[in-house]
This record gives C-alpha cells, sequence and structure tokens, in this order.
C-alpha cells in the first residue's frame, strides 16, 4: 500500500508545477494580446460590437456602478469575518449589464489568450458557456481533477467566469472617467466652467442656445443685438434646460459606449493594460492552483466612484459653495467689528 501511494502523491505534486508554468506562458503573451486588440486598429474592431443596444446599456451601467462597489464592499466585510459561502454568493452577483463589447472582450481572452474551447457564434452568448469551457479546457483538466467533487469544479468553473466579466466589467469605469474627462475638457474650453458630466454642462449650452437664438431675432439686425445681449443677456427657459439634459445625455452614452477608443491606446502606452491583464492571470492561478483567496480585484469601479464623487463636490463649491462660504464670512466679520 506503501508503494501504490507513492506515485500518486508524485503525480499530483506535479501538478501545480504545470499549472503555473501554464500561467506563466499566458503572462509571456500579454503584450502580444495588448498590440492586437487594444491598439489601433485592434481597438476599432473591438468596438465596431457597440453599434446597437451597448448606447443604451452604457448609462444603465453609470447608474448601476455603484450598487457594484457596495456588493465587492459587502464581499470583502464577508471574508473578513469568515462567511466564505455568503462572501462568494455577493461577490458572483452580475450588477452590470453585459454589452457586446465586455462579451467580445471576455471572448477574446477566453480565446486568444487563455486559448479556452469556447463555442462561436450563438452558443457562445450562452451565459454558462464561458464556465463550461474552463471545465472543459485540457490545460485544466488535471487540476480539476483535484476538486472534492463535481459541485465544486463546477463552482471553480464559475468563479474563473466571474473573474474574466469583472475584468470585463472595467471597462464601464474607464469609459466613464474618460467621458468625464472630454466634458471637463469642453466645460473649461468653451463655457470656462467646471462641468464634470453632460448634465452639468446642459446649463451653458441652454444659455448658449438662447442668446444665439435671441441675437438671430432681434429687430435692428444681429450686430446690435451681440451688444445688446451682450449688456442684458438673456437666460434659458426651463424646457430648453431639459431639453439640452436630454440630447447631452444621449451624446454622453454614445460617447461611453465608445470611450475605449480614446481610452483603451492610453492605457496601453501607460501600461495599465498590462498590470490589468496580469492581475487578472494572477486571479485565475490562485483560483487553480491555490487556495482561491485572491478574487479579481475591481479597483477601476472604485476610482470611478471617487471621481464622480471628487468632480461632484468640486462642481458644487466652484460654482455657488465657494460664493456663499465667502458671503458667511464677511456677513461674520462685519457684525464682529461694526
Amino acid at each position: 500500500m506503501i508503494s501504490s501511494s507513492n506515485p500518486s502523491s508524485k503525480g499530483d505534486d506535479t501538478d501545480v508545477p504545470k499549472g503555473n508554468a501554464y500561467f506563466a506562458d499566458r503572462r509571456a503573451k500579454v503584450d502580444g494580446f495588448i498590440d492586437h486588440h487594444f491598439i489601433w486598429p485592434g481597438t476599432l474592431r473591438l468596438h465596431s460590437a457597440a453599434l446597437g443596444w451597448d448606447v443604451l446599456r452604457a448609462p444603465i451601467n453609470v447608474i448601476l456602478s455603484p450598487v457594484l462597489v457596495l456588493t465587492r464592499i459587502a464581499a470583502m466585510a464577508c471574508r473578513q469575518i469568515r462567511l466564505r459561502g455568503i462572501a462568494n454568493w455577493v461577490a458572483g452577483r452580475r450588477i452590470l449589464l453585459p454589452t457586446a463589447v465586455s462579451r467580445r472582450v471576455e471572448a477574446l481572452i477566453a480565446t486568444d489568450l487563455l486559448d479556452l474551447p469556447l463555442p462561436q457564434g450563438p452558443a457562445a452568448r450562452d451565459p454558462g458557456a464561458l464556465s463550461r469551457a474552463v471545465l472543459a479546457a485540457p490545460q485544466f483538466r488535471e487540476l480539476i481533477r483535484k476538486r472534492a467533487d463535481a459541485a465544486e469544479a463546477q463552482i471553480l468553473g464559475q468563479k474563473i467566469a466571474d473573474a474574466l466579466g469583472d475584468y470585463a466589467g472595467t471597462r464601464l469605469a474607464v469609459a466613464e472617467m474618460t467621458t468625464g474627462l472630454v466634458t471637463l475638457a469642453v466645460g473649461a474650453f468653451v463655457f470656462q466652467a467646471l462641468t464634470p458630466g453632460m448634465i452639468s454642462m446642459a446649463p451653458g449650452v441652454a444659455d448658449a442656445v438662447a442668446r444665439t437664438t435671441a441675437i438671430a431675432d432681434f429687430p435692428m439686425g444681429q450686430t446690435i443685438g451681440g451688444l445688446w445681449y451682450g449688456i442684458f443677456p438673456t437666460g434659458a427657459s426651463p424646457l430648453l434646460v431639459a431639453a439640452s439634459v436630454a440630447i447631452l445625455v444621449m451624446i454622453g452614452s454614445v460617447f461611453a459606449a465608445f470611450a475605449g477608443l480614446l481610452a483603451d491606446p492610453v492605457q496601453s502606452r501607460l501600461g495599465i493594460h498590462r498590470r490589468r491583464l496580469l492581475r487578472l492571470i494572477d486571479t485565475l492561478e490562485m483560483e487553480l492552483c491555490g487556495p482561491g483567496d485572491k478574487p479579481f480585484a475591481v479597483r477601476e469601479h472604485y476610482y470611478a466612484g471617487c471621481w464622480t464623487f471628487g468632480m461632484s463636490s468640486a462642481a458644487y463649491f466652484g460654482s455657488f459653495g465657494i460664493n456663499a462660504l465667502l458671503d458667511g464670512l464677511a456677513s461674520w466679520y462685519l457684525t464682529q467689528n461694526l
């Protein structure tokens, strides 16, 4: 019995090194994967999938992004108090709506980077297709056999699929920050105002439209109209402001769906894509070869939340908060010294 147990234990010891060698090979392919898919013209091919319903999903996902952050914080808290079952269930919730671009990113990582046998065509849209591809992959077969039972293997496959989904979901946060930066630049250049989002830009756009319309309709001509409304500015009606908000939100939705066309090359040049993919590979390696206690960290959603909060606070204090503070300090000073 002793002689029969030695070969099996030796075989088990060689499984993990084989798995580690596989993931080391995946890391070596990361740079080529980025050059092919995240730099022009690769990112143009990738975003061709955004033509369609992604334009509507983008603003909905921006609204759902804080919910995703809260679920990840709750999952981390559950892990700290050793409620691993609840933590895994909470972390496995797919809060964001899957977009066509995110599905394509998941499929490209699975097939081109991880060499998984992912089905093509309509079968690839099945939510369980990626999990089944993980379980059917020859390179994972020996590692999966070490699981206690089929149920545990199914959980493993789903956790890997969830990690890929979380990676693809980080594109939403990057798109949100890219859209915010562009609107910030446009607001500063055109309106000389702090506009961290499309909605904050609406009053400036509405006022500009109202002024242009009033000058064009001025009875004594546009030249005198420009001088007149330069001295006596006209304001935009609430209806015009509401229309401006609706139009700008639609423009923002389209831009957010295609923001990766700008963000992908920049992230590639700065090494952000590389670090994020290596972080994903570390998570997959830990799930298959280690204890599986290193979930993929969706840091970009936290960054996007901090960005939104910071810009909103800056816009608030920049518009009337600082003025109100100064008025209050002046009133206090006058009452103390008069």
